[in-house]
């Protein structure tokens, strides 16, 4: 696997862990806590992968914007968050920039 294929990894099951942290409730309901702390285990395992060839700065930057696009397009559409042209906008402007990144980076 390539250390983009980990950063990608990485970065979706970020948004797993962060979309299972409003089910925990308070890490009070076991299966959504176990869920969570698996992504997130494996979330940042990939990530450690990825940095041993990408620099530390873009895949950090590229896990953190694949994690809030992610975490948002869950919130729009599974717990009925505001999509208003203007968070769509800047959301696209995150992809951009994660594009962008990816273009840059040896």
């Amino acid at each position: 696997m390539t250390a983009w294929m980990y950063l990608i990894l990485a970065g979706v099951l970020e948004v797993g862990f962060a979309s299972m942290l409003k089910l925990t409730e308070n890490f009070t309901r076991l299966i959504p806590t176990i869920i969570f702390l698996v992504f997130s285990i494996g979330s940042f395992y990939f990530l450690t992968k990825a940095i041993e060839q990408i620099p530390m700065g873009t895949a950090y930057a590229v896990w953190t914007g694949i994690g809030a696009f992610g975490t948002i397009i869950i919130g729009i559409l599974l717990y009925k968050e505001p999509a208003s042209i203007l968070r769509l906008f800047f959301l696209f402007t995150l992809i951009a920039s994660i594009i962008g990144l990816k273009l840059v980076s040896k």
